[in-house]
């Protein structure tokens, strides 16, 4: 749910540190130690399958050992990507999961993380650019596949915003805030204040629900109404509000909210 707040208040940033891999106890000096021959047997195997049939071909765990073989070369990561499936449920959540969850798996740790979070970010950034610079009316579909890509298996709430043109072209996509698991501070002012920097006509809004339930809360439904009116005070269309869930979504427009 939203939390509306009249002053955003000062974040702290947080880094990944980078992975730097051990030398081999054994190796030869400048050379890198091999894996044994059925482990390279086997990721050559999965390689070419993926290769040949795409990602139909292979189910979650052998999506997730493909994504693994780069973070951990030398053994054998099946162990690895059923244990992170176990405990996460599946491929997306895996990738979504927080770093200090992931390093809590047996096997797992930075390099992993590293390897899931450059996967997440691709998979982020390549359905983002199907609704950059396009219709939004037009690109509907592709919008909310972006927002459950990015938004629909995380942990905790995420607030976006999406700003139109007057044509209604998607010109920027933002996030606004970061929450808990069951509330985000969502400032009605910076939004509309954004919206006159970036020469906006219309907006979207758009956040998840952990729970996986997108039923709007009595403050999502207050908070949108705010954000309307602010809106409308400065000549600005607020579209739609999008609830994201795990497995579906809810408009507050469709639902007659706005």
């Amino acid at each position: 749910m939203f939390r509306g707040m009249s002053e955003p208040p000062a974040f702290s940033d947080s880094r990944l540190p980078l992975f730097s891999g051990a030398p081999v106890a054994g190796a030869a000096p400048g050379k890198a130690a091999q894996a044994p021959s059925y482990i390279r047997d086997h990721r050559r195997r999965l390689r070419e399958r993926f290769i040949a049939g795409g990602a139909e071909a292979v189910p979650d765990y052998e999506m997730l050992e493909l994504v693994l073989f780069r973070a951990i070369p030398r053994r054998d990561v099946k162990p690895v990507a059923h244990a992170l499936l176990a405990r996460f449920g599946d491929f997306a959540s895996v990738l979504s999961a927080p770093a200090e969850q992931l390093c809590e798996v047996a096997g797992s740790g930075p390099s992993v993380v590293t390897e899931l979070r450059i996967v997440e970010a691709a998979a982020h950034r390549l359905a983002q650019s199907r609704v950059m610079g396009r219709p939004v009316i037009s690109s509907w579909t592709a919008l909310i596949a972006y927002c459950r890509a990015s938004m629909a298996h995380r942990g905790t709430e995420q607030f976006r915003v999406f700003y139109l043109d007057r044509k209604n072209v998607l010109i920027a996509d933002e996030e606004q805030a970061r929450g808990t698991v069951d509330h985000v501070p969502v400032y009605p002012r910076e939004v509309v204040k954004r919206a006159l920097l970036l020469d906006a006509s219309a907006l979207i809004l758009a956040h998840n629900h952990p729970s996986g339930d997108p039923t709007p809360s009595q403050a999502d439904i207050t908070m949108t109404a705010e954000v309307a009116r602010a809106a409308e005070a400065l000549g600005l269309v607020l579209h739609d509000h999008v609830i994201i869930g795990k497995s579906a979504e809810t408009s507050l427009r469709a639902d007659g909210y706005l």
